[in-house]
């Protein structure tokens, strides 16, 4: 077997998590350790990540999975946790809509706390059909594009999809049908729905909460991610929402955010499905608050709705 595709197969530090909370039990939802990774205990980030309590655990019937596994990625060149969330246990042929975690941030704490509860609550009530969310490390201060030896947005692009399709997520092709992201990745799902455009793949929708666009050059270059403002502006949602596409948009940002003047400006120039502002800061308080209205909008656009 090829070295990188035996690699991509699950791992011995597969940590299985289940089950999400039914409907009305949304305070937290249960989760259950099947294999503890090598250090024999739970990542504290994982726990925060699914909205759990401390490290107990409870398995609720007709529940969920987060499933976080280690695969490698050829353009990275390292090893990456792969996170699933989906609001069944059987998670085959779910679609998928790609989840992109924030600066500093990680797949195991790329979605709000609140996001699990909510997709299941979601999918239990009627309000979306069933379908996954899946994050992949990306790294922590790039933007979700291409450094030197280190490509995740070619990750995305080239890698993921036979990650999914091993797993029977995402159709035959493992292409996801969705992005979304908060912050740092809200950027790069903006980024990524354009470079799926320029595949002639698109996706048919992108949500965005609390994107980082920044509106100008001095304080984009603080964050030292890209080599000079033309390499940023190739890559400025701002600059390229023409190159969006058919993908169905999706904004929130809350007023006291200090990405809500780019987050106006978007709003202003591509005329989006959702584009909502209202109180709220750069925080879980926020992200927790829009993640419901994130999943309805997701699922509004899944292949078969």
């Amino acid at each position: 077997m090829h070295e990188h595709k035996a690699r991509g197969l699950v791992s011995r530090r597969t940590v299985l998590w289940g089950a999400l909370a039914g409907a009305a039990a949304v305070a937290g939802f249960g989760a259950t350790l099947s294999h503890q990774d090598e250090l024999g205990q739970v990542d504290p980030s994982v726990l925060r990540t699914l909205g759990t309590a401390g490290t107990g655990a409870t398995t609720r019937p007709g529940g969920g999975t987060v499933r976080v596994e280690r695969v490698f990625s050829a353009h990275r060149n390292r090893e990456v946790d792969l996170v699933t969330m989906a609001p069944q246990a059987d998670r085959s042929g779910l679609p998928v809509c790609l989840l992109l975690h924030g600066r500093f941030g990680t797949a195991r704490n790329a979605a709000p706390g609140a996001l699990p509860s909510a997709l299941a609550a979601a999918v239990a009530r009627g309000q979306v059909p069933p379908f996954a969310f899946v994050a992949v490390d990306g790294g922590g201060n790039n933007y979700w594009h291409a450094q030197p030896g280190d490509n995740p947005m070619g990750m995305l692009l080239d890698d993921l999809p036979g990650w999914l399709a091993e797993r029977g997520l995402g159709g035959g092709d493992g292409l996801p049908f969705a992005v979304a992201g908060i912050s740092m990745g809200g950027f790069g799902s903006l980024l990524y729905t354009r470079r799926r455009q320029e595949r002639g793949r698109p996706v048919r929708a992108v949500a965005a909460i609390s994107p980082a666009l920044i509106t100008n050059w001095p304080e984009m270059n603080k964050r030292k991610a890209f080599r000079d403002n033309a390499e940023w502006e190739s890559m400025n949602p701002l600059r390229h929402i023409d190159k969006l596409g058919s993908a169905r948009v999706g904004l929130w940002c809350g007023t006291e955010d200090s990405f809500i003047d780019g987050s106006r400006q978007f709003i202003r120039q591509a005329r989006p499905l959702v584009g909502s502002t209202g109180p709220g800061r750069h925080d879980s308080t926020y992200f927790d608050r829009v993640s419901p209205d994130m999943v309805r909008f997701i699922g509004r656009h899944l292949p078969s709705a």
